[in-house]
């Protein structure tokens, strides 16, 4: 992870939690072999409440497969040159670049999102979009995916996307112990809305929590928005706008990613044939579970197992075949 002048402590914070670790309790082993760099040892955190010394240069970068680059609180600011060339080297060479908050400036200026869809926080929407006409903003998402590149949104979405690259490199169980050792929500996907109006319900018992809770534990069943609807008791229209102002997607979207997280658990936790992982999930069947989980992870069941299940995960640090994050 690169630092400089006036980053802010928040996403740093986030990336050491999450990357940092150098044995992760619980699963006994480090995830990710994560540096802290700088383009000078000592750097001074934003408005001066802290300074940090990095323990790495600028040299480190050119042997890491994933730079997570430096935000920019005062993004009118030039980035330093020096920074923004061991970016750009770094994405010649194929490393994943992760922009966190306003870190999409600095990938911008970079000139590495030109032709790319990004993410940015929304009130710095229609800034970057008029100064990077050439990218593809997305103004109301948690975070975008892009290949090689990824950024978010505010603050709090840099939790999301890390790990989303979790889940990305080790899985879906390991995504979730680390969540839960943060206590965090393990799963929301990149296209959940940035602001929601009403995050916290006035009155709690009349949320949509008890509502989600029973659906969590009947995917296996064929609920559709309807069955929700009949359970929160009220109608299908009601509850697509309590769950946009509630969870932020849509009553579906919201059902297919939790099936996904599911399938992907199953997946990794035993050797069940595709087609049964398909109807505990309420996926249906295994040609609904392929084109759904390749649409929104990008790997087939077979080469998802593959990848993630227990017995094909690695003991020791990321190497060589595994993404490591490091600056």
């Amino acid at each position: 992870m690169v630092v400089d002048a006036d980053s802010n402590p928040f996403e740093v914070g986030c990336a050491c939690e999450v990357f940092g670790a150098p044995v992760r309790a619980g699963i006994g082993r480090a995830l990710y072999d994560f540096r802290v760099v700088a383009p000078r040892r000592g750097v001074r955190m934003r408005d001066g409440l802290f300074t940090i010394e990095a323990t790495g240069t600028l040299a480190d970068l050119e042997q890491a497969q994933t730079v997570i680059v430096p935000n920019r609180p005062h993004h009118d600011d030039p980035t330093r040159p020096a920074v923004l060339a061991a970016i750009r080297r770094a994405h010649r060479r194929g490393a994943r670049l992760v922009g966190l908050c306003t870190g999409a400036f600095t990938l911008a200026e970079a000139g590495v999102l030109a032709g790319r869809r990004a993410a940015v926080h929304w009130d710095l929407a229609g800034t970057f979009a008029q100064r990077y006409p050439d990218v593809r903003v997305e103004p109301d998402v948690l975070f975008v995916d892009d290949g090689t590149v990824l950024t978010s949104a505010g603050s709090a979405a840099a939790l999301d996307l890390a790990l989303h690259v979790v889940r990305s490199d080790h899985g879906a169980e390991v995504a979730n112990h680390v969540s839960r050792h943060l206590v965090f929500a393990a799963f929301r996907d990149g296209g959940q809305r940035q602001f929601v109006p009403q995050p916290v319900p006035a009155l709690v018992d009349r949320s949509l929590a008890p509502v989600l809770a029973w659906a969590a534990g009947a995917l296996d069943q064929p609920l559709s928005v309807a069955d929700l609807a009949g359970r929160a008791g009220t109608s299908v229209s009601s509850l697509h706008r309590r769950f946009r102002q509630e969870v932020g997607t849509t009553p579906l979207a919201w059902l297919t990613a939790q099936r996904v997280a599911l399938a992907c658990r199953l997946l990794e936790r035993d050797d069940a044939g595709i087609d049964v992982v398909a109807r505990r999930a309420g996926l249906g069947s295994a040609a609904n579970l392929r084109s759904v989980l390749k649409r929104q992870v990008g790997l087939s069941p077979s080469d998802y197992r593959r990848r993630f299940s227990a017995g094909s995960r690695p003991t020791g640090p990321a190497t060589a075949g595994q993404p490591r994050s490091t600056g």
